[in-house]
């Protein structure tokens, strides 16, 4: 009997894939809206809003103009904007706009870690907030963002991530394209792990804190991935991140190619360091604890990009059909292949029926393959940036205050 040695080659290269793509899929099939707020919120408690800018002179007056309009009482909070190493008149802009100013200047420690380690020192030393809210510079936010945050707060939560959507997902294919990867990515994945009461972990934008949690475990992430770095110390002293689907922040993407390179190259090469520097101890940690919430951190800095899972499908497939058209004996490996591109499908729908593109987001999935080409490329070029750097994005101005 001939032994199928290509038809093992091939299911042993898909079984990364199938690993990946199925822990996506599923968490696909698990995602479902949730119910709403805790009832009743007994008290309002009071919070500072802190905005991290660095050179956001033409934005961030529609930024503050936003949080001030809020739906929550305005003697409970108050909106702080960190001009940070900042070169324009931002600090002037957002002072005229109505926010609190904290100017920092330090050209050795910089980033938007420092800046957020430098408010929070700051306005917990006050004593007055209760709460701190994190809001990105180039945001807008729903009117109910406090109170939804004030209600999951009272219930008990400690660490919140609201909702993160793309503000300006109507302004080419590339920012609909990141508005359905943005719905897969904060959408379904924290779905799903909230309904699976996980950590949905911290994306950077529209995060709140309880004073107690930040005083407990004081800010020491400094990378370009500072959210995800943060959200996995907060995971090792016990503390879970609760999705509120409810709030909503909306941020601005970048439109050119340049810009979307250099965002890119940063994201996802901060992710990479913290693989390699935190899987095996999450994953050690998760054994020794018999711990879901920190595997499940472990496994998702663990996945490899999108572009990743979907070039190794389609050279997966490519490869058992072509062998299979020059009569080699492949029985398992089209299974295989077959059932990590349904899954990495069924993930990637579910973030377009989430994104409400319609038919024209749709059509826009056809630009995915030039789209993970680009990506791939982009991966094999080295960043220009010190890890940590804070680089701002360039993006059009945008002045209708709509999400």
């Amino acid at each position: 009997m001939t032994i199928p040695w290509l038809d093992i080659g091939l299911s042993l290269a898909a079984l990364p894939a199938l690993g990946t793509a199925g822990y996506l899929g599923l968490l696909a099939l698990l995602a479902r809206r949730s119910g709403g707020p805790p009832p009743g919120v007994a008290r309002l408690p009071r919070m500072a809003i802190v905005v991290p800018a660095h050179d956001e002179e033409v934005g961030i007056s529609e930024t503050v103009r936003s949080l001030l309009s809020v739906d929550y009482p305005r003697e409970n909070y108050e909106v702080v904007v960190v001009a940070d190493n900042c070169c324009d008149r931002t600090a002037e802009v957002a002072r005229q706009a109505g926010a609190r100013i904290l100017a920092r200047e330090d050209a050795e420690r910089r980033g938007k870690g420092y800046a957020l380690r430098f408010a929070f020192d700051h306005v917990l030393g006050e004593g007055a907030a209760e709460a701190i809210v994190v809001v990105d510079a180039d945001t807008v936010v729903s009117p109910n963002i406090l109170r939804a945050f004030a209600a999951h707060l009272t219930d008990g939560a400690g660490v919140l991530q609201a909702h993160y959507g793309v503000r300006n997902a109507d302004e080419s294919w590339r920012t609909r394209l990141l508005a359905i990867a943005f719905e897969a990515f904060h959408g379904v994945r924290s779905m799903a792990r909230e309904r699976l009461h996980l950590s949905c972990g911290l994306r950077g934008n529209g995060m709140a804190f309880a004073a107690e949690v930040l005083r407990a475990v004081p800010h020491e992430a400094f990378s370009v991935v500072e959210d995800l770095e943060y959200g996995i110390q907060l995971a090792h002293a016990g503390y879970r991140v609760r999705y509120v689907e409810e709030a909503r922040v909306f941020g601005l993407m970048a439109v050119t190619e340049t810009a979307s390179r250099s965002q890119r190259q940063r994201w996802e090469g901060g992710r990479q360091r913290m693989a390699k520097t935190h899987a095996v101890p999450l994953l050690k940690k998760a054994w020794s604890e018999r711990s879901l919430v920190l595997l499940d951190l472990a496994l998702d800095i663990l996945v490899p990009p999108l572009s990743t899972i979907a070039l190794a499908c389609a050279v997966g497939l490519a490869a058992t059909g072509g062998a299979l058209g020059l009569g080699a004996r492949v029985l398992l490996a089209p299974y295989l292949w077959g059932a990590s591109s349904i899954c990495l499908a069924a993930y990637v729908l579910r973030g377009w029926a989430l994104s409400e593109l319609g038919r024209r987001g749709l059509l826009d999935l056809l630009a995915a393959p030039a789209y993970i080409t680009w990506r791939i490329a982009l991966r094999l070029r080295q960043s220009p940036h010190r890890p940590g750097e804070w680089v701002r994005t360039e993006r059009r101005d945008r002045r209708d205050g709509r999400p």
